[in-house]
């Protein structure tokens, strides 16, 4: 089997790839992750899937690497991270009765053969009406800045759904598991 690499930084998909008991190691694959002009959401996630895939590569000649991006979207405009609390009471204040949509883009490159699969895995979440009052609340006890959409669903933030839509919860978290261990088949990798 190829060494398997996890080309990201975050502790949060580190996290996730660890309930899969596989062995993989970690790159941090240093791309520009700006958005094209007129990229749609799902077509900028699927290109810095396969971009971060094909960066570590080059470190890995020989490895298989699981590249993946996530945007959240709010009636057509891609959220960031919030950095701030500013940033982050706006985005759930607007989120407020509101549908968002997350898009997951997921690519596994075998880099000696030049063989990618990717694919995007769509995950939305239905907000419950929330006044000022509740979403100061939840930052007070957990400021979500480093998470598109300002909120942890593996948190108290599960506290600001009405609704969760999509066939893996993994997704908000930024590593659809499911999509991963099908793509993984793919490459002989069996789970468990």
């Amino acid at each position: 089997m190829s060494q398997l690499i996890l080309a990201s930084s975050s502790i949060y998909r580190q996290q996730l790839l660890h309930k899969l008991r596989l062995d993989f190691s970690c790159m941090s694959p240093n791309i520009d992750e700006a958005a094209l002009p007129f990229e749609t959401a799902p077509e900028l996630v699927l290109r810095l899937a396969e971009q971060k895939a094909r960066a570590v590569a080059q470190h890995y000649p020989n490895g298989l690497i699981i590249g993946s991006d996530q945007v959240c979207v709010n009636q057509g405009t891609i959220l960031g991270k919030p950095g701030t609390l500013a940033n982050a009471k706006a985005q759930l204040l607007a989120a407020s009765g509101q549908t968002l949509t997350f898009y997951t883009g997921l690519a596994v490159y075998d880099a000696a053969n030049d063989d990618m699969r990717s694919l995007v895995e769509p995950f939305s979440v239905v907000f419950r009406t929330l006044s000022e009052a509740q979403v100061e609340r939840y930052l007070a006890q957990e400021p979500a800045l480093d998470c598109a959409g300002a909120f942890k669903c593996e948190g108290l933030g599960i506290s600001l759904f009405e609704r969760m839509d999509g066939r893996d919860p993994n997704c908000l978290v930024g590593l659809p598991l499911i999509a991963l261990i099908e793509l993984l088949s793919e490459f002989d990798i069996q789970v468990p």
